[in-house]
């Protein structure tokens, strides 16, 4: 396993739309293996593999709190199947647009259709932080960050920001 650089705004592939996994294979385990390291490293609580740079239709998660033992779990080929009417507004961060946080509003529940970790069929239902978390995730997979969702004077301060810091760091 390894710890992958996090790819933040305003690099390209972050705009990319995400391509479908044919199989779940030992290789692609090994990616999601690698994501979780890396988002547990960055802190955060979930990661799309184009946010390190592979554009594939891969997420990995683990919403557990700190006094809890991890829970990682993996979502190969996400769909939403259902959308609730009742909308929610929830404070958003990401990775990809470090130290910028957000009001972000989405449907509250949702239905979800993927392949696991062993790549298994999954459908489950989801509210709460993982219906938000799931939702900003395949958002990445279709080349939107959750500042996309924000006002463009919102956004273009956020894309400022993260450029003016990460030239400071260098």
């Amino acid at each position: 396993m390894a710890v992958r650089p996090i790819l933040t705004v305003p690099n390209a592939v972050l705009k990319q739309v995400s391509t479908p996994v044919e199989t779940v294979d030992d290789e692609l385990r090994a990616l999601m293996d690698d994501m979780l390291e890396t988002m547990y490293a960055a802190p955060g609580i979930g990661l799309a593999a184009v946010q390190v740079g592979v554009p594939k239709r891969v997420i990995v998660m683990d919403l557990a709190r700190e006094d809890e033992p991890p829970q990682p779990r993996c979502f190969v080929n996400p769909e939403i199947t259902w959308r609730s009417d009742q909308m929610a507004v929830r404070e958003e961060g990401c990775l990809s647009v470090p130290d910028i946080y957000d009001e972000v509003e989405r449907p509250a529940e949702v239905g979800l259709r993927y392949l696991n970790y062993q790549g298994e069929l999954v459908e489950e239902d989801a509210e709460g932080l993982l219906a938000v978390c799931i939702q900003h995730e395949m958002d990445h997979l279709n080349g939107v960050l959750f500042i996309d969702h924000l006002s463009r004077l919102k956004r273009d301060r956020a894309v400022a920001k993260v450029k003016k810091a990460a030239k400071e760091a260098a």
